[in-house]
């Protein structure tokens, strides 16, 4: 298995909150590895902006220790580290105030022609700052970019108010609103197995799937992130974008082109095609208490009491003639017992059973995508037990660990965000949400949190599945949630 890098065109990446964790963690390390590999070019000029006053200097010795700590064995190149930290520069600057933006404009000469994207990696409360700011300093063209980190508003309100001013100053096609998910190796296979192959295409549909699970579970609480994260809680934080999208990607019809809008277009058709969650039975709110060791979600977030969800599981119905009867399970939870995320398509049992019941059951078919730890793409089957025991069944799974394929190789799976950055100097948003896909998200999710957010959820244990009314969800349907088991 072999990589092909496309290089992209030189050009200018502003970051916002450039002193972050997710800078440190994420945006500095990707861009060493597209230089490393051979994708960004010398002359790209990265700028960090934030409020922190220090000069270029300090700023490189931060994006170097954040090499050391979250670059991998890659990032020990020390000729490369040292050809990277030159294309680095700092502002600092003060979002909220009119004075300083000349000083970011002077760290961005001669950009006639050339790509600018400015990724605001900071909170929602600068993002209107930012851009106005750097339209007003004339930083930008029919060239630039901008990149929006969620939240997303919190609301169908607050979410169309973004969406109104970042219009003001950017059009449609320069707005880049990021889903991590959507970089993800497994994800974009999703797309490729359904499109690009004969086989699935005609058995994805309610004459052939039972039903789809969605998992996004974390061993991890809240911790630092309890103020923001008390009120906004699982169903704001993790429905209505990772999980929703990746919902988008599995019952999504077949886009005429592999083209930016043509694949939003299908996407947004899913999200209008939501049943509305109305019956109270398809619903677990959790929220996790304490055990040895191991605070409880009020004291994390530093509340008496509070009615934040850290666990919801729902049963989602998309009403069109594909997926009719067809329940889409969903399921995210903090403090589970394992860190999985995977989509589960799991097909309807053969109709008829031909074989003895000496040679035991056939299992359903599942096809599983695992975006996280391990990524993967996994199709469990029934064969025969080899042996000259006589005909008797047994389960067997079709294995494709990209980890195993890259074994031997010289190539290293790519980080999401390596993918995402790269797409958005490219100008390209086949990855990325549009406002309206947002916005048809937000609706959907506003009608259940609406009913829902003074109800109190029920307690689990950290360490668990998630409260016992989850697997009281899928029982009625006489089905089962698939095993949290960290791989």
């Amino acid at each position: 298995m072999a990589a092909r890098v496309v290089p992209v065109d030189p050009f200018d990446l502003v970051v916002f909150g450039a002193t972050g964790d997710l800078a440190r963690r994420k945006l500095i390390p990707a861009l060493y590895h597209r230089l490393h590999d051979g994708q960004m070019p010398e002359d790209a000029r990265i700028v960090g902006v934030a409020r922190a006053k220090m000069d270029r200097d300090a700023f490189r010795r931060m994006a170097a220790e954040a090499l050391d700590e979250f670059g991998g064995e890659d990032a020990r190149d020390t000729d490369i580290r040292d050809r990277f930290l030159k294309t680095i520069d700092y502002v600092s600057l003060d979002v909220t105030k009119p004075e300083g933006w000349e000083k970011l404009k002077a760290a961005l000469p001669d950009g006639a022609d050339r790509v600018r994207a400015f990724y605001l990696s900071v909170a929602p409360r600068f993002f209107g700052d930012i851009a106005q700011g750097v339209h007003a300093a004339g930083l930008t063209d029919e060239h630039s970019r901008i990149v929006i980190e969620k939240p997303l508003g919190h609301d169908l309100a607050s979410a169309s108010e973004l969406n109104g001013v970042f219009a003001g100053h950017f059009e449609e096609h320069q707005i880049f609103r990021i889903d991590h998910y959507l970089g993800k190796e497994t994800v974009q296979n999703l797309m490729a197995l359904r499109f690009a192959n004969a086989f699935f295409e005609p058995l994805w549909n309610a004459r052939h799937i039972d039903h789809v699970q969605i998992t996004v579970a974390e061993k991890v609480g809240v911790e630092g992130r309890g103020p923001y994260y008390d009120g906004m809680g699982a169903m704001r934080d993790m429905v209505q974008n990772h999980l929703l999208q990746l919902l988008c990607l599995v019952a999504m019809e077949p886009p005429s082109h592999f083209e930016p809008d043509a694949v939003r277009d299908e996407k947004l058709k899913v999200l209008r095609a939501l049943a509305p969650l109305t019956n109270p039975d398809a619903l677990v709110r959790g929220q996790y208490g304490n055990s040895p060791g191991c605070p409880s979600y009020l004291e994390d977030a530093e509340r008496a009491s509070s009615n934040t969800e850290t666990f919801i599981a729902l049963k989602a119905e998309v009403a069109n003639w594909r997926w009719s009867g067809v329940p889409f399970y969903l399921r995210t939870g903090k403090r589970m017992k394992a860190r999985v995320s995977e989509v589960a398509v799991v097909f309807k049992c053969a109709p008829h059973s031909i074989f003895p019941a000496a040679s035991g059951r056939a299992a359903q078919n599942v096809l599983t995508l695992r975006l996280q730890p391990d990524e993967a793409i996994k199709l469990g089957m029934t064969i025969k037990e080899p042996g000259p025991g006589g005909m008797r069944l047994a389960p067997a799974i079709l294995d494709m660990t990209f980890a195993d394929k890259l074994a031997g190789s010289n190539m290293r799976m790519p980080d999401a965000y390596e993918r995402l950055v790269m797409d958005v100097i490219r100008g390209d948003q086949t990855l990325f949400m549009r406002g309206d896909e947002v916005e048809a998200a937000w609706a959907w999710v506003d009608a259940i949190t609406s009913r829902v957010d003074d109800e109190p959820p029920a307690l689990y244990e950290p360490g668990s599945a998630g409260p016992d009314d989850a697997l009281m969800l899928m029982h009625r349907d006489g089905r089962r949630w698939r095993e949290l088991v960290q791989q």
